[in-house]
């Protein structure tokens, strides 16, 4: 019987809004009941090549098959977006 539980995870958060549209690929580990910081490796639209950290925490489990995630995503500066912004 298993006591605790670890997964892989890649996530594709999708905007599609009138302020942002795209995605946001994150990727790593998840230990379940622990706070854990993944990877934001790309995204697509207006989060092109996006880069960051994802700080993210199971927030509620109902048994083995159901859970709700908690994520602060902190995304860093796209340079190259910023200079064909002013151009």
């Amino acid at each position: 019987m298993r006591s605790s539980y670890t997964a892989w995870f890649a996530y594709t958060l999708i905007f599609n809004s009138t302020k942002n549209k795209g995605t946001i690929n994150i990727m790593g580990a998840d230990l379940m009941m622990e706070k854990t910081r993944d990877s934001v490796v790309g995204g697509t639209g207006d989060f092109f090549m996006a880069r960051g950290i994802a700080t993210i925490q199971t927030d509620t489990s109902q048994g083995d098959y159901y859970f709700r995630l908690k994520m602060d995503i902190k995304l860093y500066v796209n340079v190259m977006k910023i200079i064909r912004f002013y151009e």
